[in-house]
């Protein structure tokens, strides 16, 4: 998981001929704007997937040449500190990439929560013989000691890891590691199947309407509560891009906004040729996006 044009007039043939070595050392300039922008996008996280597509077209419908780049978590926290990246619309906060932001947060820029409903939890089939995590150590067996979890550097993961499972005496349990999609293959498996199966998941999350699951109570708090979705840029961005920083800063979505495009993007057709599913959902509601650039 992205011109310019000088123009002087000069009186006289030796002006001229001195204007053809300096062109652009005097006079007003009419240099173009930049109106390329690159958005950072985390590998499996859809939500971050949705907002991103749905600003591509919305800033191209603006005249904007944008570019999503997909990279791992590091990746992109690197890549928007050292200005390979212009924004990432995916950064959960408080808890959740705390860690990156301590560690990259001096040479990135935070333009605010977009969303303040999200949350971490831990998944099982709705029919499951359990409803909360300190059951689960005890049930193990009834979900083939496994614990499926998602990409091995994500905060989720980290979480996981370092407060859910020593908090719910889970060490014995495999917690198993690889990408969201390998974890939402291993659901789809079990739900066809009619098995027990736990997944680290979070929500807003699309699997909610598209599988029989439910969250497994946290009575300790290990997952933390909720968290903002916050888009962050390279330092300097709103300084080229006043603009675009505005619209972002200043940009909401609920989720039920939120879920009806998760919905149509990754529920209801099985495509990955976003670009005309988001064409069609932003024509469902365009009073409400034409209000993100007003």
């Amino acid at each position: 998981m992205h011109k310019r044009i000088t123009s002087t007039i000069a009186i006289g043939a030796v002006g001229v001929l001195a204007l053809a070595g300096c062109a652009g050392d005097n006079g007003p300039s009419t240099e173009a704007p930049d109106k390329d922008i690159s958005i950072a996008v985390f590998n499996g996280w859809d939500e971050g997937i949705a907002a991103s597509e749905l600003w591509k077209a919305i800033l191209e419908e603006e005249g904007y040449n944008v570019e999503l780049e997909y990279a791992d978590v590091v990746p992109v926290f690197a890549g928007l500190s050292s200005g390979d990246y212009d924004l990432t619309m995916d950064v959960w906060l408080p808890g959740t990439h705390a860690e990156y932001i301590e560690e990259f947060g001096a040479e990135i820029e935070d333009l605010g929560a977009w969303n303040e409903e999200s949350r971490l939890t831990i998944a099982v089939n709705e029919d499951s013989p359990i409803t909360s995590l300190d059951e689960l150590a005890a049930s193990s067996d009834d979900f083939g000691n496994r614990i499926i979890g998602i990409e091995p550097g994500a905060g989720l993961t980290t979480i996981t890891t370092e407060e859910v499972i020593p908090t719910y005496g889970l060490e014995d349990m495999d917690y198993l590691t690889s990408s969201t999609a390998a974890m939402l293959t291993e659901l789809t498996a079990a739900t066809d199947a009619g098995e027990n199966i736990v997944v680290t998941l979070w929500e807003p999350h699309w699997a909610y309407g598209a599988f029989p699951i439910r969250n497994l109570e946290d009575p300790d708090g290990a997952l933390g509560g909720t968290e903002g979705l916050h888009t962050f840029s390279r330092t300097g961005f709103a300084d080229d891009h006043a603009e675009v920083a505005e619209w972002m800063s200043a940009f909401e979505m609920d989720l039920d906004k939120l879920y009806s495009l998760e919905n149509l993007l990754f529920v209801e057709n099985d495509t990955s040729d976003y670009g005309p599913l988001v064409e069609q959902w932003i024509d469902e509601n365009r009073e409400w996006v034409d209000g993100l650039t007003s």
